[in-house]
């Protein structure tokens, strides 16, 4: 492959990963052409990139980002697969392709993430975290939470006042006809005037 040739897939690569943050590296060994673009449509309707590439050429294109780190240590080809809401959607969606007994060969080999090379190990780790959807979810619950809680408290507050005032309300009403029953009906009050 001439210098011109390589530099061009170079500059297409970067291009393509071009504000990615992470990715995850994956072995296609012993998949079939059928089977690979069966792959690519079902990664590509859930918003997953995939591409294979000679790891010389995607260590050039990624050379001075944070997805360099996934290449130090890599050789031969694998596949890139980046995409997804985050990197966790990406990791489960490929965890649960490597169970698939039709996809044998298909697996993880590595991932990068904010600059750091993650191992398969650690990469099938990040697939057991919470998504980002779930983490939002979870922290909008703990905020719901405390917001039910604060505003119970002052209902509470308010509940209790109001208790206070009807008892001091019906004392007064109580204390008045008390009053009133100790003077005997049909009698005058003197007027002194």
């Amino acid at each position: 492959m001439s210098k011109f040739v390589k530099q061009l897939i170079t500059d297409t690569v970067a291009k393509r990963l071009e504000g990615t943050q992470y990715l995850i590296l994956v072995s296609l060994t012993g998949i079939n052409a059928n089977k690979s673009k069966d792959l690519r449509a079902n990664l590509a309707s859930k918003g997953i990139d995939l591409m294979v590439i000679k790891n010389s050429l995607a260590r050039r294109a990624t050379e001075g980002t944070p997805l360099a780190a996934a290449f130090q240590n890599m050789t031969g080809s694998y596949a890139l697969c980046w995409g997804s809401s985050d990197i966790v959607s990406l990791a489960k969606e490929l965890v649960k392709l490597t169970k698939d007994k039709t996809l044998q060969g298909f697996e993880i080999k590595g991932a990068v993430l904010d600059g750091a090379a993650l191992g398969p190990e650690q990469t099938v780790e990040v697939s057991k975290w919470p998504t980002r959807e779930e983490q939002i979810s979870i922290l909008l619950g703990q905020i719901i939470g405390i917001g039910a809680k604060l505003s119970g408290q002052f209902i509470a507050i308010g509940g209790a006042l109001a208790s206070q005032i009807a008892k001091l309300a019906e004392k007064d009403d109580k204390d008045a006809e008390k009053d009133g029953k100790d003077i005997e009906p049909n009698t005058t009050v003197d007027n002194p005037e």
